[in-house]
């Protein structure tokens, strides 16, 4: 299975549509365009077919944690004795 496969399959079963896309892919700073998006959804065989790369799955999936989780908290540091 492909990355693109996974980022369609992920995209139908979450009911996501390109801007939600984009939306998730800018939590974690990553810019991709409307036109960039939409050729990681064609078939192979189309001359616009472009392969979905490992660092834009990845940055899809961290920012997926963060739209359905919320941010990561804070850690709190615990107070140093002097």
């Amino acid at each position: 299975m492909s990355n693109n496969d996974i980022i369609k399959k992920l995209r139908v079963a979450l009911e996501l549509n390109n801007e939600d896309i984009i939306h998730i892919l800018g939590l974690v700073n990553f810019k991709v365009t409307k036109s960039e998006l939409g050729s990681f959804f064609r078939s192979e065989d189309h001359p616009n077919f472009k392969p979905c790369g490992d660092q834009i799955l990845r940055n899809f999936l961290n920012g997926l944690v963060i739209y359905k989780r919320g941010p990561r908290p804070e850690k709190l540091t615990p107070p140093q004795n002097d």
